[in-house]
């Protein structure tokens, strides 16, 4: 489910190592993970770059994606965002330690993309909890 114009409010903390970003785009959310020194892993289409890759719509129509770390500041650009680990209650964090592993194991690396199945939001609760959870579609 998409959240509502009232969900848009940042917070005010600063994101932790293993904390689920959420990046409200015009039209849809975007999903990362806090790596760490300003960090995230999100994924990307494989045909564009990454600084645009995740701004455009596109994004939500590939096939595939490709895992990349980058900048939180230059993913999210002028959209806004906030730390949303909204699944903590019905679902137990794994280490951080093991988070951030798991995911630096995958930068680089292409992976399949569904929006109804596979989407970013299943990839970063996949890294933090064992399991891929969305509940955008």
């Amino acid at each position: 489910m998409a959240s509502s114009e009232a969900d848009h409010s940042p917070s005010n903390e600063e994101p932790q190592p293993g904390d689920l970003i959420e990046i409200f785009r015009p039209a849809y959310q975007h999903w990362a993970l806090y790596l760490g020194d300003g960090y995230i892993i999100n994924l990307t289409p494989v045909d564009e770059g990454p600084a645009a890759a995740v701004s455009s719509v596109k994004s939500v129509f590939s096939r595939k994606a490709v895992v990349r770390m980058q900048l939180l500041k230059e993913v999210v650009g002028g959209d806004s965002y906030r730390i949303n680990n909204k699944y903590d209650d019905d679902h137990t964090p794994l280490p951080v330690s093991e988070i951030i592993q798991r995911a630096q194991l995958l930068i680089g690396q292409e992976v399949s993309y569904d929006l109804l199945g596979s989407n970013c939001e299943h990839f970063v609760t996949l890294l933090r909890y064992g399991e891929g959870v969305s509940e955008q579609v």
